[in-house]
This record gives C-alpha cells, sequence and structure tokens, in this order.
C-alpha cells in the first residue's frame, strides 16, 4: 500500500493550529507527571483504609514507574511504526482506565495492577506528546515549544503532592485517581479532532525482539536503582536486578547493531551531538530529583517545617523554570550562545544552585531560596536545549524513538541522583553520628538521643551529610555539563568543516536541526 503524503513526510513544517495543538499535548502530559507524585501524599490513607504493608506502599509507587521507564523505547518505536496520533488516543485511553480502576481498588493488589496499567498508558503518551511536537513545529520555533513542554513537566513535578493534598482535605483517596478521567476524556476529543497523524514510511519489520529484550532490561535497571536505597546497594535483590539488567541490555545491543529493521540504530551514538545531549540530559535531573529529595527532608526534619509547608518551600524551582519557559529565555537566548553555551550556562547554574544550598541553606530557609531559583533558571535554560539536541540528532521519521530515549534518560537521571546523593548522605551521616545512636535514619537516631544536646548534635550532622551530598551533585552536575557543552561544540565544528558529514546514521540530519535532513 503507497505511503500518505504525512507518512512519508520527514521534514516538519508547522502545522497551522500547532498552538493549540500544544496546548492539548500538554493537557495530556500533566496527568502522567501528577501521577509520579501524587501519590506520596495518600500512604497515610492507603495504609489505614486498605490495610497496606509497606512493601505494598512500595510497589504501589514503584509499579507505575517501572512499567513507565521500561516501555518507554518500545512505545516511541511503535509511535514512529503505526501513528503517533493513535498512540497518544490508545495512551489516554488507557490511562483513564487504569485511573478509574485505581480510584476504584478495594485491595492492594487491585490498585497495584492499576497503577502499573497506568504505566503503560504513560509510556505512551510520554512518547507521542514529544514525537508530536518535533511533527508540527520547525526549527524557529521549536526550541520554544518544547520549552513549554517542559514547563508542564516542572508544573506536573510540584503540583502533584500539593493537588494530592487538597483532594484528601476534602475527599477519600480514590480521588486523586479519579481526578484524572475527565481530563483524559477531555484530551481524547481534542486529539481526535485536532493532532495531526504522522508515522514513518512504511517496509520496516517490527523488532519485535529488541522491544523484549530493552523492556526487560530497562525495567531490571531502573528496578535495581529503585530499590537500592531501601533494600541496600550489596543485597541479593539490588545485585541481581542489575546484573540481569546489564546482561539483557547487553544481548539487546549485540541484537540491534545485526538487525536489518533496528528498534534503536546504534550509530546515534556516534554522533557527538547526540552524546552531548544524552549525557546533559541524565545529569539535570540527577541534580534537580536528588536535590529534591534531599531537600524535602531537610525541611522536615532539620528546620521543622511540617510537610505541606515543606512542599510549598521547594516550590520556587518549578515557578523560576515556569516563568522563564513560558518568557521564552532559552528560545531568546539560543541564536546568540549557542546549543553548547546555552547548556554550559544552564547547568552551570544548576550546579551553582546546588553549591547555595549546600553552603547557604543549612541552618535557614533564606540561602535555600536562593539556590532554589539559581537552580530552577539552570533547568530552563538547559532543559530544552538538551532536548532539542537529543531530537535534533535522530531523523523526524524516528521521533517517537527519540522521545523515548529522552523519557528513559529521565528516568535513569531521577533515580541515579535520589540513590547517589542519599548514599553521600547517609554515609557522611553515620561518621559524625555518635555510635552509640546508630546512624539508620534521623528519625530513629533522633529518638534514641539522649537530651537535647545529643539531638542537637544528631540534626547538625545531619545538615552536614546534606551539604557534602549537594557538593557531590553540584560537582557532576558541572563537570557533566562542561563535558556537554564540550562535545556539543567539537560537534558543531566537525559539521562545518571539510566535507560537513558526521557520523550520525543515513538519513539522520547529521546533527543539524531536522529541516537539513
Amino acid at each position: 500500500m503507497p505511503a500518505t503524503t504525512a507518512e512519508n513526510q520527514t521534514t516538519p513544517a508547522r502545522h497551522p493550529q500547532r498552538w493549540l495543538i500544544l496546548g492539548v499535548i500538554c493537557l495530556a502530559q500533566i496527568t502522567v507527571l501528577l501521577d509520579n507524585t501524587i501519590l506520596s501524599v495518600a500512604i497515610p490513607s492507603l495504609t489505614r483504609e486498605l490495610g497496606a504493608s509497606t512493601s505494598d506502599i512500595q510497589w504501589m509507587v514503584n509499579a507505575y514507574s517501572l512499567v513507565q521507564s521500561g516501555l518507554l523505547l518500545t512505545a516511541g518505536n511503535a509511535a514512529d511504526r503505526y501513528g503517533r496520533k493513535k498512540l497518544l488516543i490508545a495512551g489516554l485511553a488507557l490511562f483513564g482506565i487504569g485511573s478509574l480502576a485505581a480510584g476504584l481498588s478495594q485491595s492492594s493488589a487491585q490498585l497495584i495492577a492499576a497503577r502499573a496499567g497506568m504505566g503503560v498508558g504513560g509510556a505512551l503518551l510520554i512518547t507521542t506528546t514529544l514525537a508530536v511536537v518535533v511533527q508540527i513545529f520547525d526549527d524557529t520555533e521549536r526550541v520554544k515549544a518544547i520549552g513549554l513542554w517542559s514547563t508542564v513537566n516542572s508544573l506536573g513535578f510540584a503540583a502533584g503532592p500539593l493537588l494530592g493534598g487538597v483532594m484528601l482535605e476534602h475527599f477519600w483517596w480514590g480521588a486523586i485517581f479519579l481526578i484524572n478521567i475527565p481530563v483524559a476524556v477531555l484530551g481524547l476529543v481534542a486529539v481526535v479532532a485536532l493532532v495531526p497523524e504522522s508515522r514513518t514510511k512504511e517496509g520496516d519489520r517490527p523488532d519485535l525482539l529488541g522491544a523484549l529484550l530493552s523492556t526487560i532490561g530497562m525495567t531490571a535497571v531502573v528496578y535495581a536503582i529503585i530499590s537500592g536505597p531501601d533494600h541496600g546497594w550489596a543485597s541479593g535483590q539490588v545485585l541481581l536486578a542489575a546484573a540481569v539488567g546489564v546482561v539483557v541490555l547487553g544481548a539487546f545491543v549485540l541484537w540491534e547493531l545485526r538487525v536489518p529493521y533496528p528498534m534503536l540504530d546504534m550509530r546515534f551514538f556516534r554522533n557527538q551531538r547526540f552524546i552531548g545531549a544524552v549525557g546533559g540530559a541524565v545529569l539535570v535531573a540527577f541534580g534537580m530529583t536528588g536535590s529534591l529529595f534531599l531537600l524535602t527532608q531537610h525541611l522536615q526534619f532539620v528546620l521543622g517545617y511540617g510537610p505541606l509547608d515543606a512542599g510549598l518551600r521547594t516550590a520556587p524551582l518549578a515557578l523560576t523554570v515556569i516563568v522563564l519557559n513560558l518568557l521564552g529565555v532559552a528560545a531568546r537566548l539560543l541564536p546568540r550562545i549557542g546549543t553548547p553555551g546555552l547548556i554550559a550556562t544552564g547547568m552551570s547554574l544548576v550546579a551553582a544552585g546546588l553549591a547555595s544550598i549546600a553552603l547557604l541553606g543549612a541552618h535557614g530557609y533564606g540561602g535555600m531560596l536562593l539556590g532554589l531559583v539559581v537552580m530552577g533558571a539552570g533547568v530552563a535554560l538547559s532543559m530544552p536545549a538538551m532536548a532539542n539536541a537529543i531530537m535534533s540528532a535522530i531523523p523526524p521519521e524516528k521521533a517517537g524513538v527519540g522521545a523515548g530515549i529522552n523519557g528513559t534518560l529521565a528516568e535513569f537521571g531521577n533515580g541515579l541522583g535520589v540513590a547517589v546523593l542519599g548514599a553521600a548522605l547517609n554515609a557522611r551521616f553515620a561518621a559524625l553520628v555518635p555510635a552509640a545512636v546508630g546512624a539508620a535514619s534521623l528519625p530513629a537516631a533522633l529518638a534514641a538521643a539522649d537530651g537535647a544536646a545529643e539531638r542537637l548534635r544528631i540534626s547538625d550532622a545531619f545538615a552536614r551529610g546534606l551539604e557534602t551530598s549537594q557538593l557531590v551533585g553540584a560537582v557532576a552536575v558541572l563537570a557533566g555539563g562542561l563535558l556537554a557543552a564540550l562535545l556539543l561544540r567539537r560537534a558543531e565544528r566537525t559539521e562545518r568543516g571539510g566535507d560537513g558529514r558526521t557520523d550520525a546514521p543515513s538519513g539522520a540530519p547529521s546533527g543539524a536541526p531536522p529541516e537539513a535532513a
């Protein structure tokens, strides 16, 4: 069957309703992002009303992220092959059905299964939303569009706990899931009416074994990262999951190098622009998520704020990202300083924000507020530029795979940030607390402390541990930002010199914007 014009299109052009479509896409995206964090505030209610154990709670939280991260590459490839609009509709439908099942669950097992189903819908939505953005915006507007798409990410991340808290004050715990249903229905109607269909050319065979290997491998690695802090990095459970993930992903790479129609063309990893953007994306997620994970503990355990007050005091980071992206600051700076300069500037600001929190925020909120705002500015500059660099290094007809890579990197960065910075905090804390108290956790150490003076020393030790971990994050983000900028600069010089060829796969834009393909 001959391909349609939309299917043969490899050079994205401006769609006349592109900004309205972007609004629809952001509506679909925010439901997925809210459910990454909204469940945390419902844990006491779930424990009380469903009789959920600690293990049950962990699986309620992790089932969603595990299924979602494991399916991102497969979902992106399916969207490219079968149609991005079709998969966007399927994702909204699955997410809505999963939300209904979650809200009406009568047991922990039912809720865990429903959350896994929501993860399938979430994987489809994350990949198709960014892929559609690439298809409907040309190079002159794409950075601004991706910036607005990133704004929704920050808004969803920050608003989840706050929205959950408001809902739980007036309704039962199931309402935090049922609120997704009208949003999903509205999104379905809007997608059907407005979003154009696009897919890759006919002829590629589905890479079923590649899809299976990537799903198993990604799920195992992400599970090891998520469960490491709770079970111990040397535990058999974590080591087995990590080993399975590494072996299966190794098999996935070997298979993709041999199969004639690979799900993920490994030649992308020869492209210095792609590698630089990949490394930067992981480290921005690493610094932001790891920092917020530690900050919520600092605000509650050291500075004495309640959960809602602590959540409100982390909001300046997300608000800064939202304001700067709505103003289009990154899109305006990009023509002046280029992608490498924008990423280096942004990640330097993220590192400076982490350092400010470490050095100025140990005993009060003022220094922490400064650090959050500086971090937000850095994220607003660097994240849209890196997402655009990743998508520009991949042929437009593989936009779904590119979006899957971008989402997978965010999951890895989030997990590594919590794991590595948390490990740095625990190591410093264990070295400083009195040996007789023990250092399993700050609440346990405080409960076992003998007198106010000892509790003060323990709190001070925790604050010092936070300082160390934030500085570790700052160094990692700064080094990663400079390396990413260097690789991107070298890629640009390669494109300008000689015959202009790079190591990009055949049909790719050779690190240039997709319009050059």
